[in-house]
C-alpha cells in the first residue's frame, strides 16, 4: 500500500519538473504554483528570478477560514483563488504564468485557476 502512493508522489513530482521546465516565473510575469493536499490547498506567486515568494494564499488563511466551513473541497479553492488574485492586484501584478504543480487541470485546480481569472489575473 506505502509503495503505491509513493510511486503517484514521484510520478507528480515528474510531471511537475517537465512542467518547471518550461514555464518560469519572471518580475514582470510571476508563476502562481500550486500544492494541493488532502484537506487543503496553497497557492503562491513567485519571482523565480529573484527566488522570493511575493504572495501566498490557502485555505489555512484567517480571511477565508470561516468561510470555508462546511463547504466542499472545489469551493474551497475557489474562494483561494479569488483571494490569491485579490492579493496580487492589490500589489499590481496583472499578468501571471500558470503553474497546475503536476496536477490534472481538473476539480480544484481547475475551480482555483478559474476564479483566480474571474477576479481580475490573466494567464
Amino acid at each position: 500500500m506505502g509503495n503505491k502512493v509513493e510511486l503517484k508522489r514521484l510520478a507528480r513530482r515528474r510531471r511537475h519538473a517537465r512542467i518547471r521546465a518550461r514555464v518560469c516565473g519572471t518580475e514582470t510575469r510571476p508563476r502562481l504554483s500550486i500544492f494541493r493536499s488532502l484537506n487543503h490547498i496553497y497557492a503562491q506567486i513567485i519571482d523565480d528570478a529573484a527566488g522570493h515568494t511575493l504572495i501566498s494564499a490557502s485555505t489555512l488563511d484567517k480571511e477565508i477560514s470561516e468561510k470555508i466551513n462546511g463547504k466542499k473541497k472545489t469551493e474551497s479553492a475557489e474562494l483561494v483563488g479569488g483571494l490569491i488574485a485579490k492579493r496580487a492586484l492589490d500589489k499590481g501584478i496583472k499578468s501571471i504564468v500558470f503553474d497546475r504543480g503536476g496536477y490534472k487541470y481538473h476539480g480544484r485546480i481547475k475551480a482555483l485557476a478559474e476564479s483566480a481569472r474571474k477576479a481580475g489575473l490573466e494567464f
